[in-house]
This record gives C-alpha cells, sequence and structure tokens, in this order.
C-alpha cells in the first residue's frame, strides 16, 4: 500500500500510553507502509518504547504536549481552553496535511467539537456523526448511527444522518440502495416522537435512498436492514448495552464449557467453532467508530478499550485513509443532495 501516515492521541481514554502505545507497535508491524505520529506526554509514551524494535521505532514519531482533554470537560471548555491538548493537535495534523488520519478514546463531545471547527463538515451536512458496523445473523453488517456525538437531533439532521448512512455502506460494502431504517418504539407510523416521526417523513418522499421505515430495538442485529438511524442519546445507549450482553453472553458461555467432564470433551470438539462465535460478540473486535461527515478522517476508540480494541480503531482509520472515504462520501452526497432538493 501507499505511504500512509497516522495521527494518535496517545493521552486520550482510560489508560493513555499503557494502550495507545503497545497498540501503535502492533498496528506498525500489521501494516509495514504504515507510519504513526503519537502526540502526547513524551515521557510518559517513552516507557513503552524502551523495547520496541529499531525498524519499528524509525516510523513513529511524537509529537510532545504535557496537555490533555480531561473525560469530564465540557466540549466548549475544550474548545477554547485545550489548544495545546494531545487531542487536539492529532486533529491538527489532519487538518494540516501531515496526517490522513486521527484516532482517539478521549472525551467523545470534546472530539466531536474540535474535530466539526478544524476539519469542517462536508457541503449540506450540519453534524459529523459517529457511525460503527455491528455484526448481524446473516453475517453482513450494518451500520449504526448516532452513536453519541450529538445527543439530540431534530428531523432534518437525522435525514442527514440516513443520507451518510447509506451513502457509506453503499461506498464501503458495494451495496446497491442499502435499506435505510429510523430506530423506534414500534414500526407503526402513529409511533415515537415528533423528531423520529418527522424525519420519517421526510424519508418517505426521497427516492434516493431505500428507506424501509422504523425498526425496533430487538431487529438491529437481524440483518433486515444495512442502516439503522437514530439520535446519539438513544445511539449510545443501545451500543453501550449491546456490550454488556454480548460480555454477558461470553461469560456465561465460557463458565459452561469448564462444567463436567462430558461437557469438557464436547467443547474440545467444538472449540473452533466456539471461538468464532466469541470472536463476533466480543465488541473489541469491533471496536472504533467513525466520525463521517467531516473533511477529514476521525476515528473513535473506546474510552476503555484494551490494546486489541485500539489497534481495531487504528486499522478501521488505515482502511478509511486507504479508501478516501470523504471523498468517496463527499461525490455521493452531493449527487444524492442535489436530486433531493432540486
Amino acid at each position: 500500500m501507499t505511504s500512509l501516515t497516522l495521527a494518535l492521541d496517545a493521552m486520550g481514554g482510560d489508560h493513555g500510553p499503557h494502550v495507545t502505545v503497545p497498540a501503535a507497535l502492533r498496528a506498525l508491524k500489521l501494516h509495514p507502509s504504515l507510519n504513526i505520529i503519537l502526540v502526547g506526554d513524551k515521557a510518559q509514551i517513552d516507557i513503552h518504547l524502551q523495547s520496541a524494535e529499531a525498524a519499528l521505532l524509525s516510523r513513529l514519531e511524537i509529537l510532545h504536549t504535557t496537555e490533555v482533554v480531561k473525560m469530564c470537560d465540557r466540549p466548549v471548555h475544550a474548545l477554547r481552553s485545550r489548544k495545546n491538548s494531545s487531542m487536539r493537535l492529532a486533529i491538527e495534523l489532519v487538518r494540516d496535511d501531515k496526517a490522513q488520519a486521527c484516532v482517539s478514546a478521549g472525551n467523545t463531545g470534546a472530539l466531536m467539537a474540535m474535530a466539526k471547527v478544524l476539519l469542517k463538515t462536508l457541503p449540506g451536512i450540519d453534524r459529523p456523526a459517529l457511525v460503527t458496523c455491528l455484526p448481524t445473523v446473516t453475517r453482513k453488517p450494518v451500520y449504526l448511527l448516532d452513536l453519541g456525538a450529538n445527543i439530540s437531533c431534530d428531523s432534518e439532521t437525522l435525514f442527514q444522518f440516513a443520507v451518510m448512512g447509506s451513502v457509506l455502506c453503499e461506498a464501503v460494502e458495494k451495496t446497491s440502495r442499502p435499506k435505510v431504517a429510523l430506530l423506534n418504539i414500534g414500526i407503526e407510523e402513529i409511533k415515537g416522537n415528533d423528531q423520529v416521526q418527522q424525519a420519517g417523513q421526510l424519508l418517505q418522499h426521497t427516492d434516493r435512498l431505500n428507506y424501509t421505515g422504523f425498526i425496533e430495538g430487538d431487529e438491529i442485529y437481524s440483518g433486515n436492514v444495512d442502516v439503522i438511524v437514530c439520535d446519539g442519546f438513544v445511539g449510545n445507549i443501545t451500543l453501550k448495552t449491546s456490550e454488556g450482553i454480548a460480555k454477558l453472553l461470553v461469560d456465561r458461555l465460557k463458565q459452561g464449557l469448564t462444567q463436567g467432564f462430558f461437557v469438557r470433551f464436547l467443547a474440545k470438539i467444538i472449540a473452533p467453532r466456539i471461538q468464532a462465535v466469541l470472536s463476533q460478540m466480543n465488541p473489541d473486535h469491533y471496536n472504533g467508530a467513525s466520525l463521517i461527515g467531516l473533511r477529514g478522517i476521525v476515528v473513535k476508540s473506546h474510552g476503555n478499550a484494551d490494546a486489541t480494541a485500539y489497534l481495531q480503531a487504528i486499522s478501521l482509520a488505515v482502511t478509511e485513509a486507504q479508501r478516501r472515504l470523504p471523498e468517496m462520501i463527499k461525490d455521493r452526497l452531493e449527487s444524492i443532495l442535489l436530486d433531493i432538493n432540486s
């Protein structure tokens, strides 16, 4: 692949360099043409580089800063007062074309505010949205947005999310006319709040999108649709609840496989299949949400991600940079919005 540079907010998240630096080293080993700029406190970062291979260190750079966006910082405060923070400097590297994407596990609200101001949104988009793909029973992914960047949304914003989600799915999955649905408390037209109902009416009158109507929470993983749209409040709770259930099921399965000789004997036979199921259910294997609608690539990792999960977020950023995702979305978005507004 062509040489690629990522900027990592090394201090972001619950664990900072303890997770971000080992993940960066693993990413460099996994992607031979990748270069990484670690933004953060050099003294703390260097601790985790002492035993790193020289070949990997040659593709790694440190941009020193001691300022960090705290998880409790309000977005406006972070935007105005954390101008030398590791998060902001990482985004500025993307803005200044010194990196093709950035990854952060830090404060979601601050990341969204900084990215929107520094990178700007695509034409026709008012707010960026956090989106991730989740596994389904049909093994094709479903894209869910927004995951927490916008706690409350009006109908027009939900409509824009639907357009972006559809374009993203079409561009990445090569799906013709992806099926788009609004997450709601029922499938009947009378269900839901005013924003969701009004967004549904807007989507019903748009031939350029394959809108299928409302979808309930128990259908998220059915594979019946390709894109599911909701506001960030609902999306974040949905994602975190799903991850909690997945961890519960994985834990219960592991407990069951250690009880009794006969069960252990069967476990050896079906171990590969069980491992595949556990891998699909493990949230660490699909960590990383893209902040789409921006003119640059920003990937948000879970704040409590371990090195394996953070590596998934880095790999997502690599994939999106290779595909030049903002350009792909911009081209399709312009044609759809032009047709809608004409």
